[in-house]
């Protein structure tokens, strides 16, 4: 009897610690923080999402693409940050900032994980409140900044935002045409020269301006739009104004379908909206292109069988789908890759929207996939076709086995087109990192407190995690192991909310807590910063290297790309001793600093010793600086007694360590 007693304890205390849930083992954060970004990894463990994956190279990519965000990020002083679309400024960006508004759903639809949210919110507010959305391209801005509410639902930011929402959806009535009900757009303003619409207008000869025509693009940004305002309108109880928008969102899906529905084609395709001697007004183009799956980023078609199929020709060899990339017109069009345009400067070739593969539309094709996967009944687009497009999108970071995307590629040779040198390099006019999140991880945004996770992923998948990812104030990490030995933790899909495991409570939905909207982090306004490169604050140094202007110190950008400059450093100097002064004009207050040095192949490393000093009743004066607050040791950080000067200096001697000295830019608060 005490044998059977025992064994029945034996038995209660063996399956009930076994039946427990095991904590998965998982990467630790630090350790690919570190991997991934080195020195730099401060920023990262403070923002960012952590993916591991059984595909290295998907992994790789991911955390290449957020290295590339964050140098696009770029401080403007009183109005905080906006995200850039080329490193450094171009002819055609919006001054002084060198935003263009074209990309914009795609930094926001990244940004949106950052745990700092002041990043995306105050892009979205220079978007809207201060001109950045200057209408100099089509745009789906509202829809994005939605989809940010849906990630951290502040009804009260995003309801600000609803006003200039209006005006500017109404300001672009000057591309609707009122007999078609639909609207138009000339190529270049979709950010797509030498399209088929603008080629034919030119008779072939041309096709950078010209051929208005009636696009799937635009179309679909307005009826997404349209939801989107629709929704924010709800949230600040406008009802009426959120009814007459969401008729506004139906009437354009509607016309959009019955009218640009190409039944000889079976695809959406553009028609012409001006008349010439080469073109007909209302006529279909001669062609199919890749935008015309744009529509499918929004959900906007139905769940129809006739529009579906279109989706065939994504997966047709002779058709969109080039060996290294999506083309963006078919091999059959007449002028399929011609090349109109080449680079006064240089003689390169320019950019052009009849063949090459685009990172641009790639993205809104890998979205629209995800879409069809996730909400329509259809066999043509599976995990497996998602997987390998988007493997073959990751591919196209690397050129010569470095990570750095460029601006288009040839979609059946393994090599990239367009590649200026200092315009081309890390162009940020894509996404990839939430294709990652909301694709293969399959997490699916949403009002409310269920949450859709549905994971995207093929038989090669067989393992990835997501770790410290912000959703509605909660900390998400997520895991899929196909074979449950990876991360012990069983087999299939793991979700834990705030460290606690999840059950469905129906297929591919989670009940998780109430949200919290968490307070931002304040960030001082730097006072140093200088976008325009004229006037003050000025910044001037003991040495200037031809190629690194000392103003680059304090253009408000901060990277370590080597490939492309952005600093100011005394490399060439004869000195003892060298600065980099400050002059702010005029008297002001300042009590912290923060400077980034560049370290390169022991060519530039961060100096052993340095001082700052401050200009006080004619005399330089050394500022006592308080304790190093930075994490990185390529970066300083300071507070200080307040002090009022008029400039600063920072100096640094020439006879200490190996390698010159390169500051990046520097911060003054």
């Amino acid at each position: 009897m005490k044998n059977l007693f025992l064994a029945l304890i034996f038995w209660v205390i063996f399956h009930g610690a076994t039946a427990q849930e095991k904590s998965p083992v998982l990467p630790a954060i630090n350790i690919l923080a570190d991997q991934y970004y080195g020195v730099r990894a401060d920023w990262y463990l403070k923002n960012i999402p952590f993916f591991e994956c059984s595909d290295k190279k998907l992994e790789q990519v991911y955390y290449y693409r957020w290295r590339l965000l964050k140098a696009h990020l770029r401080n403007i002083g009183e109005k905080g940050y906006v995200f850039t679309e080329f490193l450094n400024g171009m002819s055609w960006d919006l001054k002084p900032y060198n935003t263009i508004n074209c990309a914009t759903p795609f930094h926001i639809y990244e940004a949106r994980w950052l745990k700092n949210h002041n990043y995306v919110e105050d892009y979205i507010n220079y978007m809207y409140k201060s001109g950045g959305n200057d209408r100099h391209f089509t745009e789906s801005i509202a829809d994005a900044s939605y989809a940010y509410y849906k990630v951290n639902p502040d009804i009260e930011f995003i309801t600000s935002q609803l006003k200039d929402m209006l005006r500017i959806y109404e300001a672009w009535d000057d591309k609707y045409d009122s007999t078609k009900q639909l609207y138009y757009i000339e190529p270049i303003n979709d950010a797509t020269e030498y399209s088929i619409s603008s080629i034919e207008a030119s008779g072939g000869k041309d096709g950078f301006k010209g051929g208005f025509a009636f696009r799937p693009s635009i179309n679909a940004y307005m009826y997404a739009n349209a939801l989107a305002i629709k929704n924010i309108a709800s949230l600040a109880g406008k009802t009426t104004l959120a009814t007459s928008f969401e008729q506004k969102a139906k009437q354009i899906k509607n016309i959009f379908q019955d009218k640009m529905w190409n039944k000889e084609l079976n695809h959406f395709t553009d028609r012409y909206q001006k008349t010439n001697k080469f073109v007909k007004y209302w006529d279909f183009i001669p062609g199919r292109e890749l935008i015309g799956f744009v529509p499918w980023v929004f959900n906007m078609p139905d769940d129809k069988s006739v529009f579906n199929r279109s989706w065939k020709q994504l997966t047709d060899t002779n058709a969109f789908n080039g060996k290294y990339g999506l083309r963006t017109v078919e091999p059959s069009y007449q002028y399929y890759m011609k090349q109109y345009r080449y680079d006064k400067a240089t003689g390169l070739k320019e950019c052009q929207w009849n063949g090459p593969s685009w990172p641009y539309q790639t993205t809104q094709v890998l979205m629209g996939m995800a879409n069809l996967i996730h909400n329509y009944h259809q066999n043509i687009i599976t995990s497996k076709v998602y997987i390998h497009e988007l493997q073959k999108y990751a591919n196209q970071h690397f050129y010569k086995d470095s990570l750095n995307i460029l601006e288009n590629y040839n979609p059946d040779k393994n090599e990239s087109i367009v590649y200026i040198d200092e315009r081309s390099e890390h162009y940020n006019h894509s996404g990839f990192t939430n294709l990652i999140i909301s694709g293969l991880c399959g997490i699916i945004p949403a009002d409310g407190n269920q949450l859709k996770i549905q994971p995207i992923v093929s038989d090669e998948i067989t393992y990835f995690s997501l770790q410290n990812l912000d959703y509605h104030g909660h900390e998400i990490n997520l895991i899929y192991d196909k074979s449950g030995k990876k991360y012990s933790s069983g087999k299939g899909l793991s979700v834990f909310v705030d460290g606690k495991r999840l059950k469905e409570i129906k297929k591919n939905v989670y009940q998780i807590p109430n949200a919290r909207v968490l307070s931002n982090i304040k960030i001082p306004v730097n006072l140093a910063v200088n976008l325009a490169g004229k006037d003050f604050p000025k910044a001037t140094a003991s040495f200037t290297n031809s190629l690194y202007n000392p103003l680059m110190a304090i253009d408000g950008r901060v990277w370590d790309f080597e490939n492309v400059r952005n600093s100011w450093t005394n490399l060439g100097s004869v000195n003892k001793e060298d600065w980099l002064e400050i002059n702010f004009e005029k008297d002001r207050i300042i009590q912290g600093l923060k400077v980034f040095f560049r370290q390169e192949h022991n060519r530039f490393e961060k100096p052993k010793y340095y001082e700052f000093s401050y200009w006080d009743n004619g005399n330089w004066k050394k500022l006592i600086l308080g304790e190093n607050k930075s994490r990185s040791e390529l970066d300083d950080s300071y507070s200080f007694t307040p002090i009022t000067t008029i400039k600063i200096r920072f100096n640094v001697s020439n006879k200490l360590g190996k390698g010159d000295t390169s500051i990046t830019e520097l911060e003054v608060y």
